[in-house]
């Protein structure tokens, strides 16, 4: 049920979609001194390795916790199951810093005041290294193997490509993985669908015409296509025109050719799809709200059922609650999900309407600030390993899972996981945000291992869709990671102002009179472009994805 929010965001204040957070490993015999070990001495013994290890739960663990996004707002920690008994049983509170809506100023000012928080939640990007530079980062490389989830679960090579550029590792991944996964893609309204003779929708033409009969059969009172938050589905409408076509080309603005990134302004694939989104939204077959609206807009239209496709970066959690409660009331009510959309005469099988990357979505990433930095490591290392993990996803034990298979590690799923689907998919909302360094390959592992013995009538509705459909049909896309420069830098001033070019353009392209139109936005938003530098920033990001293919490659 990861939420992630991610493959589609470009910019801190992006979405998303989920990661995991939990608690740690305790601490018997600290040092008044909580700064990392720089070194051993070569005096200790294996005994005083283990005594120095911090045990969760033995005493309290109290840290305060900045999601550096627009969007966020950290739940209450402890009113949930998972974090809930987290708290009585590990003795683990966090106390949140919330942005209040504006993430860039907030972080600011944090670091102009010096006053930092604990941990911060964050995209790994530039801002990361402003905090490094500032020497306001506690590094993790003493702490690897005396607490081992993080290493044994990402392995060294995914170590060593979140290092920064001293060679030291500050960045705790979110939702870091080895194998496919994501939730990118096209839920389509059940009922709506079988009320309008379940038409074929594989194609771009298809989805048209099924669009226009539901604005025909249902007017105002549902919505068509819904792109969900800052209108994510329009970007996904992009994997449509192009076989293997990423969407992340989208969001770092650059589409590659040969070896060298190139406009997304005059790129052929994003040009065409503009033009079809514009004829969807003046045909009013888009939310015309569809840059503006919250996510609790969003949500409230799914989970009413005023919605006959809806397409996202992660629609999954709001689709999966959505249909659990409508089916209750209407059998033939809920949603389904479709492989993806294409162009007529394209391979359906290289569509792409999402991607991950091994890394993941974001970091955490531990301040000078906090008092035991190692006691929070701890913390996340517990969080991100099996135990955590099950808890956060699943709840405590005796009630969706009893017991540990014979790996040790896997949970035993009760009969309730299958009952209580609707129960389920609310313990996973709850935690959602509070999934900060999410395990994807011991969550899906766990999850495949159980749903694999299921009919397909019991099987968790996200899970299901992942498996037949998703995890099919997401593009890796590890390559093109941390591409952004400093935003101080010539390169990060350059970068804004694109970002500024590109949003108008987008919203001025969507909202076009006719294609035409979305052609000449489109040629001024690159004329626009270039005159603010679009080409060196270009050549830098260039460079820097050059860098990853050296780094991936072993080089």
């Amino acid at each position: 049920m990861k939420l992630r929010k991610k493959s589609l965001t470009t910019s801190v204040t992006a979405l998303l979609a989920a990661a995991l957070m939990l608690s740690a490993c305790g601490d018997n015999t600290k040092t008044a001194n909580p700064a990392p070990n720089t070194g051993d001495n070569g005096n200790s013994t294996p005994t005083e390795a283990v005594s120095e290890k911090y045990v969760l739960g033995e005493q309290p663990l109290d840290f305060s916790f900045y999601g550096h996004y627009d969007w966020y707002t950290m739940p209450t920690w402890g009113e949930d199951a998972a974090t809930k008994w987290i708290k009585e049983n590990k003795k683990v509170d966090v106390k949140a810093i919330n942005s209040q809506g504006n993430a860039q100023q907030k972080f600011n000012t944090m670091i102009a005041s010096g006053e930092l928080p604990d941990v911060i939640w964050m995209d790994r990007n530039s801002d990361v290294e402003k905090l490094r530079e500032n020497d306001m980062l506690v590094p993790y490389d003493d702490y690897l193997d005396k607490y081992p989830n993080l290493k044994e679960w990402l392995g060294e090579a995914g170590i060593n490509m979140l290092r920064s550029p001293d060679g030291k590792l500050y960045q705790f991944p979110n939702w870091y993985t080895s194998q496919p996964n994501g939730n990118a893609g096209y839920v389509v309204n059940s009922k709506i669908y079988k009320e309008l003779g379940e038409p074929k929708l594989e194609t771009t033409d298809d989805l048209t015409k099924y669009l226009e009969a539901v604005k025909a059969k249902y007017g105002n009172t549902v919505v068509p296509f819904e792109p969900g938050i800052e209108g994510q589905g329009i970007d996904i409408l992009y994997s449509a025109f192009k076989e293997d076509a990423l969407t992340r080309w989208v969001s770092i603005r650059g589409v590659p050719n040969g070896d060298k990134l190139s406009s997304i302004f005059t790129d052929p694939t994003y040009r065409e799809s503009m033009q079809y989104a514009s004829k969807l939204f003046r045909d009013k077959l888009i939310s015309q709200d569809a840059l503006t609206q919250t996510a609790d807009q969003i949500k409230e239209k799914v989970m009413t059922g005023r919605v006959a496709v809806y397409a996202a970066s992660s629609p999954t959690e709001n689709a999966m609650n959505a249909h659990a409660e409508l089916i209750k009331k209407d059998p033939d009510a809920g949603y389904f999900m479709i492989w993806p959309i294409h162009k007529e005469g394209l391979d359906k099988n290289k569509i792409f309407p999402g991607t991950y990357t091994q890394l993941g979505w974001n970091v955490s990433v531990i301040t000078k600030a906090a008092k035991d930095p190692e006691a929070i490591f701890a913390f996340l290392d517990w969080y991100t390993g099996p135990e955590g993990q099950t808890l956060l996803m699943w709840g405590p034990e005796g009630g969706y899972w009893d017991g540990y298979e014979e790996d040790g590690i896997t949970p035993k799923f009760t009969e309730k996981y299958v009952t209580d689907a609707a129960g389920l998919g609310k313990l996973q909302a709850d935690t959602t945000n509070l999934q900060w360094n999410g395990n994807t390959v011991f969550i899906d592992t766990a999850k495949a291992k159980y749903e694999s013995t299921l009919p397909e009538e019991e099987r968790n509705w996200s899970t299901r869709w992942q498996y037949e459909i998703t995890w099919k049909t997401q593009a890796n896309a590890t390559e093109f990671i941390t591409l952004d420069p400093a935003p101080e830098s010539e390169e990060g001033i350059i970068r804004q102002r694109v970002e500024d070019i590109y949003t108008e353009a987008r919203a001025k392209a969507l909202f076009a009179k006719d294609d035409a139109e979305v052609l000449a936005v489109l040629d001024k938003a690159e004329a626009d472009a270039q005159a603010a530098g679009y080409e060196k920033l270009l050549a830098y990001k260039t460079t820097k994805w050059q860098a990853n293919l050296a780094q991936m490659n072993g080089q």
